[in-house]
């Protein structure tokens, strides 16, 4: 399979998982307002009926008391027994002769105390039912029934309008969790397939470059038996062998990365000495390695030799010409860190951070990758770290890089 195939596969692939992660999500949507309308369709059918044998209920107290009233007016005779029988009724009520004075009732004794408060309510009661009057003829007095209505929505809804309050609380959290869950999955694709296009590309220019390296490398061959400059040769001979470098470091990306113990100081020994003869001559390169005793720590020599070049090369970059530039090695029990500073233009502190991002550059000319691709070798491949420890505009800036003495691997 081609790159350009595998790219367009990965695409292809990414997609369809987007859209089961859409479909997935939608799915969960519509289950819940499903199951949200079914609970409040069965909740609006349990209160219809409870209202239905609330109004049954409430028309068989005012008939058992028209009953009582026509069977005998002698019952006002027994007041316990209609106190008992009040105490049970449902509905609020009062029973009243022609002046209407209560003669029974289940409303509060406050209200029957206040005259006009009871009259305002008995009028209430009759604009809500049809007042029920039994008259009798001999004497002639008449009993009038007023009662009021249950208040339906209290008593039917009390078990239930908890659940109904929470019911849209919980929809909105569903949603708002697939919304999270579906926006960290695009961005999760989105990044992976922009990861294995680079690596594809990286590994795809190694592949590319392997060709052409390994015929000039036949060509110094040759040279070398020519009536040539052989110090040139050798020159050239140095720049295929960091080609080759190049070539390799390309091809590591992507690929599980072996971090072997290994000499600090002639890692970075070999890059600062293949810079020396390759800088301006107005710019001066100091390194201390090479003087002091060995420091080792895990890394991948490919690997981290990009991350010293492309910290000497924004140096060099901050210098425009002119100026020093100081690589040096350090440790403490536990870390090894090399530093490389410069006297060049300096980074606003507000960009101390920004600098590691990748497309960020302060260049006129680039692509803010260098220092984006160094953070992920060290953070990501060696677990250690990257930072700008001093910056200051016009007089220049410390980046250091630190490891760890033991592969936490």
């Amino acid at each position: 399979m081609s790159f350009k195939d595998k790219i367009l596969h990965g695409r292809i692939f990414s997609a369809r998982r987007r859209t089961v992660a859409i479909a997935i999500g939608l799915a969960l949507v519509m289950l819940s307002i499903s199951y949200t309308w079914k609970v409040s369709t069965d909740m609006r059918h349990e209160d219809e009926a409870a209202i239905q044998q609330l109004r049954e209920s409430e028309y068989n107290d005012v008939e058992m008391w028209e009953d009582i009233l026509r069977s005998s007016r002698y019952i006002f005779n027994e007041p316990q027994l209609l106190k008992e029988l009040a105490e049970h009724t449902t509905i609020p009520f009062v029973i009243t002769d022609d002046a209407l004075t209560p003669l029974v009732s289940n409303l509060p004794e406050e209200l029957l105390d206040n005259a006009e408060l009871l009259r305002e309510q008995i009028m209430a009661m009759s604009l809500v039912n049809q007042p029920v009057t039994v008259s009798y003829r001999i004497p002639p007095v008449n009993f009038t029934i007023y009662y009021g209505t249950t208040n339906y929505s209290s008593l039917v809804s009390n078990a239930h309008s908890e659940a109904l309050l929470y019911f849209p609380y919980v929809q909105l959290i569903i949603i708002g969790v697939f919304a999270i869950f579906a926006y960290i999955a695009f961005m999760s694709t989105k990044q992976n397939e922009q990861n294995r296009v680079w690596v594809g590309l990286a590994k795809e220019t190694a592949h590319q470059l392997g060709t052409p390296t390994s015929s000039l490398l036949g060509w110094v061959e040759y040279l070398r038996g020519q009536p040539v400059d052989q110090m040139a040769v050798d020159e050239m001979q140095k720049d295929l062998v960091h080609l080759n470098k190049i070539v390799d470091r390309f091809s590591k990306i992507g690929s599980e990365t072996q971090l072997i113990m290994m000499n600090i100081n002639e890692v970075v020994g070999d890059t600062v000495l293949y810079f020396r003869r390759r800088v301006p001559r107005n710019v001066t390169l100091n390194y201390n390695g090479l003087a002091m005793a060995p420091v080792e720590a895990p890394i991948n020599a490919a690997l981290f030799e990009w991350v010293v070049e492309n910290l000497m090369k924004n140096s060099l970059d901050a210098l425009q010409g002119h100026g020093i530039i100081d690589v040096v090695i350090g440790e403490d029990d536990r870390t090894v860190f090399v530093e490389v500073s410069d006297t060049g233009k300096g980074i606003a502190k507000s960009n101390w951070t920004r600098i590691f991002e990748p497309g960020f550059t302060t260049k006129t000319r680039g692509w803010g990758l260098g220092l984006s691709l160094s953070r992920r070798i060290i953070e990501e491949y060696h677990k250690g770290r990257i930072a700008v420890v001093r910056s200051e505009l016009g007089k220049g800036t410390t980046i250091r890089v630190t490891l760890n003495r033991i592969d936490n691997e």
